[in-house]
């Protein structure tokens, strides 16, 4: 029952599906009898009994505090909005307003908020079956908001604490590593005492990681991996129930270019820092490349008001999206760098490609894209993010050493270099040190005319963070 779970309830006396009209914006009904898109809700958690439950199309379930029809129209959530549930072992619930009535499924299809009494789990119009859809995002909001404050802020300082090290940063500096990618949250320009449900704490995490980062020659790019709203949907974003609200908001724009500010400021003149990459990953589908473009330029603006030298990185839109919209698109003039990433993953192209095919692709397309932009007059290229990982499910640890080589001696073309995500990861083959440890990767043999490696190292400030290979 975390921010973004996917549930759907059944009446268990209509036998019908919950259901809001049109995905939401309208009436809400209970006369379905196969669910789909229209009677899936989203969780918002108020509470461990407190949820709110937004529909398809970005509208909450409501009802006024004396009861009456539920509709699906209000576009945020407050009181009206807020549902205390209850729920036994075999997954019924009963719902109810706050401080008021439970809803019901009357005999005319309507869900009403005027059951009368107490229900109890019997068959009757106040109880439904809930289903757990999916349960599928999993980042820092959900983290913090899942526990109370005090269980949250005691999970991430232990986290913060052991996850990364300087001894990690001994390891890079061991394995010529010279830079790291840092994954930062919007939330971190408000620390000690960020909004809710974020906690305190990834301020100091960064500070540490550039003084370790500094007493090993190391270098650091300082990425906002998560602005306000969500500029994908992902949990990486920290996006509480998968929708992209950055784009629709004139306010969290704003509020992204803040953190822009509050970071280059503070660590313009550290002799650690690299660069600052403005935004990562916005999604191809939600943000429209009119807003991406003033963005980014307000935000070079920005870092060139601070700092004359550092690097100033645009981050490639994910999904359908010109891989050149970018590149002519006159948002700075000196060092500016542009972030593109490299999986063969995430797509079905890649599904049933066998482990020669892989790296077959890696010479033939991806050496061949990177060609083409250095040789063009624009900005310098960044593999920013990519992985020795596939969709081959019985690949030998030859077959990932040859896929980590032809990686290796196509990226270390790019003219900012590559960064590996990530550091430390559960999944054996995310994990950079993982992969070096057990021969998996061999940076020793792969040539390259590069004398700068970054590495993304997730999980330090954010949840996260990256690795990288710079020019």
């Amino acid at each position: 029952m975390l921010d973004g779970t996917e549930v759907q309830f059944k009446s268990v006396t209509l036998q019908k599906y919950v259901s809001a009209e049109n995905g939401g914006g309208m009436n809400v009904t209970v006369d379905r009898d196969v669910s789909s898109s229209w009677e899936t809700f989203r969780l918002w958690r108020v509470s461990k009994s407190e949820f709110q439950f937004r529909t398809t199309q970005g509208q909450f379930l409501t009802c006024g505090v004396g009861g009456g029809t539920v509709s699906a129209t209000a576009k945020l959530p407050s009181t009206s909005e807020t549902f205390e549930v209850e729920r036994n072992e075999k997954n019924r619930i009963h719902i109810k307003i706050k401080n008021g009535p439970y809803l019901q499924a009357t005999t005319s299809n309507q869900l009403t908020a005027d059951y009368p009494g107490a229900p109890g789990w019997d068959d009757n119009a106040a109880t439904f079956e809930m289903k757990i859809v999916s349960n599928n995002i999993h980042g820092d909001y959900q983290l913090a908001n899942g526990y109370d404050h005090d269980s949250a802020e005691d999970v991430l300082r232990r986290h913060r604490n052991s996850f990364i090290t300087v001894e990690d940063f001994k390891f890079l500096y061991k394995h010529g590593i010279n830079t790291v990618r840092i994954p930062v949250g919007w939330w971190i320009a408000f620390d000690p005492d960020p909004p809710s449900p974020f906690i305190g704490g990834s301020l100091e995490a960064l500070d540490n990681a550039f003084s370790w980062a500094q007493e090993y020659d190391i270098k650091c790019i300082i990425d906002l991996h998560a602005a306000p709203g969500s500029q994908n949907g992902m949990e990486h974003s920290a996006s509480r129930d998968g929708f992209t609200g950055w784009p629709t908001s004139p306010d969290y724009i704003s509020e992204s270019l803040h953190v822009i500010e509050f970071l280059i400021s503070r660590y313009a003149k550290h002799q650690a820092l690299l660069g600052i990459e403005l935004l990562n990953e916005p999604s191809a589908g939600t943000v429209p490349l009119d807003i991406l473009i003033s963005y980014y330029k307000r935000g070079y603006q920005i870092v060139r008001k601070y700092s004359s030298s550092a690097y100033v990185i645009l981050c490639q839109r994910i999904g359908l999206a010109d891989p050149l919209e970018l590149y002519q698109a006159n948002i700075g003039s000196t060092n500016l760098v542009l972030d593109l990433h490299f999986y063969n993953l995430f797509d079905t192209f890649f599904v049933n490609m066998s482990a020669g095919d892989n790296v077959q692709y890696i010479y033939k397309s991806r050496e061949g894209l990177l060609q083409a932009f250095n040789d063009s007059n624009g900005p310098l290229i960044f593999i920013g993010e990519w992985v020795n990982e596939w969709n081959v499910a019985s690949g030998s640890q030859t077959d990932y050493q040859d896929f980590g080589k032809a990686q290796l001696e196509v990226y270390n073309a790019a003219s900012f270099g590559w960064c590996y995500w990530t550091l430390k990861n559960d999944r054996e083959h995310w994990d950079f040190e993982w992969n070096i440890r057990n021969n998996y990767l061999q940076l020793g043999n792969s040539p390259s005319k590069q004398n700068i490696y970054t590495l993304g190292l997730f999980a330090l400030v954010y949840t996260w963070f990256c690795l990288l290979h710079f020019l």
